[in-house]
């Protein structure tokens, strides 16, 4: 295979950047026809001007994902977290889910319930609880974020002010010991409206995003009640995360 121009290169590394949020220097040097050295020059000169982060074999993106590329990525981890999270969703009451790909899953396992209302900025996830008895969906309103795929902005933080909610369910970008984060500065306004106005706040996000980086902080970790992940509660990843949040599953 011919080596593509560096432009075209450059083209191609940030749709995958954009689509996967990942690349690696072995996928993007098979893809491309060119050696994994080419492929790190060109993610050095993508961190320079802050599109990318440099990781061990490959690159991150630096800014948010389509929902389509968020989807694909990390799927058995995302379904294993919606399963641990299911429990917790009450039979009744007022719960609000975010916009992410993992609480999508969430709410494509809800079942019927007694009189179960659910809020959520994420399109989405509003539909897949269309019709689902017992189950009432509400959207925010607000501004249609096309980067995240979010509502977000000044009317949806109103709205959510008025609201009370049991749970907030949410994903984040990265997660550390301090907080959750998110990958755009009106996403990480919503999800502390979110938590403002809700009991209890479960965080759900495969193991990737713990010490983690992204733009802006969302949520103080101090303020979480759960934390699920893909990985066994006992495992030594999450040791530093347990000291904090209430509860680790």
């Amino acid at each position: 295979m011919n080596s593509l121009a560096a432009e075209e290169r450059w083209n191609w590394l940030l749709n995958r950047l954009k689509d996967s949020k990942a690349v690696s220097l072995a996928e993007a040097a098979d893809a491309l026809g060119v050696s994994e050295m080419t492929v790190r020059r060109d993610l050095t000169g993508m961190e320079s001007q802050g599109i990318a982060r440099r990781v061990r074999g490959g690159a991150v993106y630096s800014g948010p994902v389509s929902f389509e590329g968020r989807e694909r990525s990390h799927a058995e981890e995302k379904a294993a977290i919606a399963q641990k999270l299911l429990p917790l969703v009450p039979p009744s009451g007022v719960i609000a889910l975010d916009s992410s790909t993992t609480m999508h899953r969430l709410a494509q396992l809800i079942a019927p319930s007694d009189d179960l209302t659910v809020v959520t900025n994420g399109l989405t996830t509003f539909q897949a609880l269309q019709d689902r008895p017992g189950v009432t969906a509400i959207l925010t309103g607000g501004a249609a974020d096309r980067r995240s795929g979010s509502l977000v902005g000044p009317v949806a933080t109103a709205f959510l002010e008025s609201m009370r909610f049991a749970s907030f369910f949410s994903s984040a970008a990265a997660i550390d010991e301090r907080a959750c984060y998110e990958d755009t500065l009106e996403e990480a306004e919503i999800k502390r409206a979110f938590a403002r106005s809700s009991a209890q706040v479960v965080i759900g996000a495969h193991s990737e995003k713990l010490a983690g980086n992204a733009t802006a902080a969302a949520v103080t970790l101090d303020r979480v009640g759960v934390l699920a992940t893909e990985l066994a509660p006992a495992s030594a990843d999450l040791v530093p995360y347990a000291r904090i949040v209430g509860t680790v599953i």
